[in-house]
């Protein structure tokens, strides 16, 4: 009996990922190691909300908050047309309902009602449940109406209001990576243009609220008892080619090889997917798959 008791008092008590050892096999290939970390203002200014932003100089790291007056944002000095964007994030803990905190790559300020974005966005949660990481394609939408999205979500096998996290996106003209700490969870191919962005995007990251819909479908809304809901941003990382390179400009690769990932690579993916995404757009019945033709196969 006092062996049970002990045993129900570790699973209690020990983080899941101990009990289980759910953290990721190693992927084999880092590709965040092929790229340097900038300072912020040599890749980055503020784009909205300056009073909501405060630089950490000794340590290059961004704080950004949202409160019932104001977010923030910032965005790249540079659009690119392809490139290796990475940062790494720490969370808030506790109750954060309604709020997103994201890192993404747009173009909806050179072309409004018609723009391409992909998404890295943390879903603000309640108290008790694990944040969301949700992956997103948009393309030549803006909301309008006739915006369509191509959402794909995770729980995180670890805790990301414990410490920072490499959260990245790899973009290039045959397919984007989405990766958490080098680990690849997500690869969106081109295999159409119709289905692809393929002009210049600029580089964000922000905080703000998004209660009609974040957290359960707009169940939950942010709750400024809570403010300000903070969010860090550090080791930053943009680098490819830029709108302005030369076409010779090399493209960069999640792998050794030039498109696409190593076996290996392609193992952990699948391994995190299927522990750990919560909600897949080519996998949702209720959804009009007429119109997301990289579904079919």
């Amino acid at each position: 009996m006092e062996m049970l008791i002990h045993l129900a008092f570790i699973i209690f008590f020990l983080p899941f990922s101990a009990i289980a050892g759910y953290w990721p096999p190693s992927p084999g290939y880092f590709p965040s190691h092929k790229f340097g970390t900038m300072n912020f203002y040599q890749g980055f200014t503020n784009l909205w909300g300056p009073a909501h932003q405060k630089l950490d100089y000794n340590i290059n790291a961004l704080t950004i908050w949202l409160d019932s007056n104001s977010g923030s944002g910032f965005k790249s000095v540079r659009p690119f047309r392809s490139g290796y964007f990475g940062t790494s994030i720490k969370l808030q803990p506790g109750y954060t309902a309604g709020v997103i905190t994201a890192f993404y790559l747009s173009n909806n300020e050179a072309h409004p009602g018609y723009h391409d974005e992909v998404d890295i966005e943390f879903l603000g949660t309640t108290f008790g449940k694990p944040y969301t990481l949700q992956t997103n394609v948009y393309i030549r939408g803006s909301g309008d109406g006739k915006i369509i999205g191509r959402e794909v979500k995770f729980h995180l096998w670890f805790d990301p209001t414990q410490n920072f996290h490499h959260y990245a996106i790899l973009w290039n003209s045959k397919e984007i990576i989405f990766l958490v700490d080098d680990v690849a969870i997500r690869r969106y191919q081109r295999k159409s243009d119709e289905t692809f962005p393929l002009r210049p995007m600029w580089v964000y990251g922000s905080i703000w609220d998004a209660s009609s819909w974040a957290t359960e479908n707009g169940k939950y809304k942010a709750d400024y008892r809570y403010q300000p809901f903070v969010a860090m941003y550090k080791d930053f990382k943009a680098s490819g080619c830029s709108a302005y390179a030369s076409r010779r400009c090399r493209q960069p690769s999640a792998s050794p090889y030039r498109w696409g990932l190593t076996r290996q690579q392609y193992s952990v993916m699948h391994w995190v997917r299927s522990r750990y995404m919560v909600y897949d757009y080519c996998l949702d019945n209720k959804r009009d798959h007429s119109k997301t033709p990289e579904c079919w196969g």
